[in-house]
């Protein structure tokens, strides 16, 4: 993964609640175990008709707005634990997922995946989302090493769990994290065996 430090981005409102993992990316595209190629599948019943033409009246479909930051309603990531939902977000291009609330699985999988979830309260979220339809061209920085969230309507702080922190930062996952203790551990496995 790339460490992640600050983004500043524009971004795109998806004000829907509810949005599940089947939504995001739905079963039928779940035949790969690699991680590409499936940003071409996100939100694929939403950008697409049946016919397979695109859905001009979907917000990805809509010229005015882009960035690496995707603005979504309440209850993202519900549903099956799907960690591609994770991967076709990613894949896509989106850095940051904004949001008043999001599963704990889909959570534990962008985190994992180095996409970072920023959870904020449903007024600011409400409020953000009718500023950047408003404002397309509105940008958002975030700074995870202060775990701040700075947006043309005010500026807020974020939760995030301190591991999975360090791992962002520093562009880990799981085994590389383990790998950069790999001196520690071995001088821990050396008193052991004196």
């Amino acid at each position: 993964m790339k460490p992640f430090k600050t983004l500043t981005s524009r971004a795109i409102p998806l004000p829907v609640e509810n949005i599940d993992t089947d939504q995001i990316i739905p079963a039928r595209f779940l035949k790969a175990i690699d991680k590409k190629g499936f940003g071409e599948n996100l939100f694929r019943d939403w950008r697409y008709h049946e016919d397979g033409n695109i859905n001009q009246d979907f917000v990805l479909n809509d010229s005015k707005f882009s960035g690496g930051i995707l603005v979504a309603g309440d209850n993202f990531g519900c549903g099956s634990s799907r960690e591609h939902a994770a991967w076709a977000i990613k894949d896509y291009g989106f850095k940051v997922i904004i949001s008043s609330f999001f599963a704990d699985i889909f959570k534990g999988n962008a985190l994992n995946n180095g996409l970072l979830p920023i959870q904020v309260k449903d007024s600011f979220l409400k409020d953000l989302i009718r500023h950047i339809e408003a404002d397309p061209t509105a940008e958002l920085t975030i700074d995870l090493e202060a775990q701040s969230l700075h947006t043309p309507i005010g500026s807020v702080d974020f939760e995030i769990d301190p591991y999975k922190k360090l791992c962002l930062i520093n562009g880990y996952d799981d085994i590389e994290f383990l790998l950069s203790k790999k001196e520690e551990i071995q001088a821990f496995e050396f008193k052991l065996d004196k």
